[in-house]
C-alpha cells in the first residue's frame, strides 16, 4: 500500500505534540467508564483468538489497559517519541514504530485490532485499503474496534495540544459511512456507541464489527 502524501508531516506533527499530549494526561482512561466498558467486551470477545494489534497506540494508555485485561497485545505508531513515551510509561508493552499503511499482516494472524481514534488523519481514498487489510488479518470470530471523531469535514490543523505547531488533516466521518466501509471488507457492525459533543470535542462513535465465524 502506498503512504498518505502528507505520512511525513503528520509523523513530525504527532512527535511534537507527544511531550504535551502526555503532560496534558490525554488518552488516559480513568475518567472514562464507558471507554472502559466497551473495551471490557471487546476484550473478553477476542480472548483466546490471538494476538490484537493496537494499531495507532499512542503512549500506548490503551495497550497497556487491554494487556491489563489479559490480552496478548502488540501496539505500532507513527510517530518514534509517542513511542518512546509508551516504552517509558508501560515497559512491560510490545510496541514498535509503524505506520498503518506499512503494516504486513498475514491473514488471519490476529485476534483483534483496534484503531483506537488514530485513523482519523488517514486520508479519504486510504482509510478503506487500511480497513480491508485489517480485515483480512483477523481470524473467523475475530474484532475490530474502531473509534473516531464524527462529522463530514476534513479540518486542517495548525496548532494541537496548547499550542504546538502541526501539519495534519482530521477527517471526519459519519458513522453510516463507516458502517459500509466496514461491511464492503466482510466485516460485520454489530455494536454502535455514539458520545454527543463535549465542550470543544465533536461528537464521537465507537464501532466493533466482527469477522463471520
Amino acid at each position: 500500500m502506498s503512504g498518505p502524501s502528507d505520512l511525513d508531516a503528520v509523523r513530525d506533527s504527532y512527535d511534537r505534540v507527544a511531550d504535551a499530549y502526555v503532560d496534558l494526561g490525554l488518552g488516559r482512561l480513568d475518567d472514562e467508564p464507558w471507554l472502559r466498558a466497551a473495551l471490557a467486551a471487546f476484550a473478553e470477545q477476542v480472548s483466546g483468538l490471538g494476538p490484537v494489534l493496537d494499531a495507532g497506540c499512542g503512549p500506548g494508555h490503551v495497550a497497556a489497559h487491554l494487556a491489563g485485561l489479559g490480552l496478548d497485545v502488540r501496539a505500532v505508531d507513527l510517530s518514534p517519541r509517542m513511542v518512546e513515551h509508551a516504552r517509558r510509561l508501560h515497559p512491560d508493552l510490545d510496541v514498535r514504530v509503524a505506520s498503518v499503511t506499512e503494516l504486513d499482516l498475514a491473514e488471519a494472524s490476529l485476534g483483534g485490532v483496534l484503531g483506537w481514534w488514530s485513523w482519523f488523519n488517514l486520508p479519504r481514498d486510504v482509510l478503506p485499503t487500511v480497513l480491508s487489510g485489517m480485515a483480512r488479518a483477523l481470524v473467523p470470530g475475530g474484532r475490530l474496534l474502531l473509534g473516531t471523531h464524527v462529522g463530514t469535514e476534513d479540518l486542517r490543523r495548525t496548532e494541537a495540544y496548547g499550542g504546538v505547531p502541526v501539519r495534519w488533516t482530521t477527517h471526519r466521518w459519519l458513522p453510516e459511512q463507516l458502517g459500509r466501509l466496514l461491511a464492503a471488507t466482510g466485516l460485520e457492525v454489530d455494536v454502535e456507541l455514539r458520545f454527543p459533543a463535549r465542550g470543544t470535542q465533536p461528537p464521537q462513535v465507537l464501532l466493533a464489527a466482527g469477522r463471520p465465524s
